[in-house]
């Protein structure tokens, strides 16, 4: 999957992020999708908007920081549901008109006919991790008093619509998926006091999400609050993967990620043997950027074989034992 992918050029995170606002961005991104088919291999783009976690510096140079304009930031153009800013080192947003919000839901859409122009096979809407559509999910964040702010209806109106929108000009035929933050993470820090999101809200959400067409549901979480207080620990998002999963059954397929370090915990959490909650798959992202032959690695720790080219396998117990064999392998 490419990564967060801006439909508008003050939505990136960084400067240095990529792009899908401009016509001209489908051909760069056409390599990676033709490099991925020649592998025999499927890719998929999420599409997104950073919102007031926008204009930031490399997350390798400082955590959080403002990308000036000097840097080729924007930090006088950084929007939100509200006018606070995430921390104080971050820029401070404008709270979006209505105006900018229309306009934001044209460009997702300009942004998922490209990524299909493109020859991407699936779409992921970004709407986790405090960025803009996360942001306006949540009452610790959205101060909004017009129709999108304030009750459940009105904070998960925007989601709602642009998933109705991009799913219309979408292929039939293309899996849409969308990635959520199912809390906060402030139920758990006692010295927060104010009303946040949750994973119940995050479930009927995800109900709304499928009568519309969603066919995966993403589940990560936090990064909207910087007083959250995340509790770790391996496949520590799962937990909230499959209380959607009992909520949305068959209805569309859940997803969970986040520290699934191994084949056996992967296995372990896709078929529910702690609790009984089967889920559909898992994501894995950072693993994979460690180890390319993740799938293969998994494959041993579970026990289980997997199709690889002769001239690979032959030496990992692919051995031909006669010269007939030999001869058969060979032959289409």
């Amino acid at each position: 999957m490419i990564e967060a992918t801006a439909v508008q050029a003050n939505g990136r995170i960084t400067p240095e992020d990529a792009g899908i606002w401009l016509d001209a961005h489908v051909d760069t991104l056409r390599k990676n999708v033709d490099f991925a088919h020649g592998q025999n291999t499927n890719i998929a783009i999420q599409l997104a908007h950073a919102g007031r976690k926008a204009s930031c510096v490399a997350p390798w140079l400082s955590a959080g920081a403002t990308a000036t304009e000097e840097v080729n930031g924007w930090p006088d153009d950084v929007v939100g549901p509200s006018d606070e800013p995430f921390n104080e080192n971050m820029p401070t947003p404008r709270s979006m008109s209505i105006q900018e919000i229309n306009q934001l839901k044209k460009d997702f859409v300009k942004a998922a006919n490209r990524a299909v122009t493109a020859g991407f096979d699936v779409i992921e809407l970004h709407f986790a991790h405090g960025y803009l559509v996360s942001s306006f999910l949540t009452p610790s964040v959205n101060k909004r008093t017009d129709q999108y702010g304030g009750n459940f209806e009105n904070r998960t109106r925007l989601a709602l619509e642009l998933v109705e929108e991009v799913r219309a000009v979408i292929p039939e035929t293309m899996p849409l998926f969308v990635r959520i933050s199912a809390t906060d993470w402030l139920d758990t820090n006692p010295e927060y006091t104010g009303e946040s999101w949750t994973v119940d809200e995050a479930a009927k959400l995800a109900i709304l999400f499928a009568e519309r067409g969603v066919d995966v549901i993403d589940v990560s979480s936090g990064g909207n609050h910087p007083q959250q207080k995340v509790q770790g620990g391996p496949g520590y998002q799962a937990k909230f993967a499959k209380h959607i999963k009992k909520v949305v059954g068959d209805k569309m397929l859940v997803s969970s990620v986040g520290s699934i370090k191994t084949g056996t915990l992967a296995e372990e959490i896709i078929s529910g043997k702690d609790d009984g909650v089967k889920l559909d798959l898992i994501a894995a992202g950072r693993m994979f950027q460690k180890n390319p032959g993740l799938v293969w690695a998994w494959a041993d720790d579970l026990d289980v074989e997997i199709q690889l080219a002769h001239q690979i396998g032959w030496g990992f117990g692919g051995r031909a034992t006669k010269k007939q064999d030999h001869v058969k392998m060979s032959i289409p």
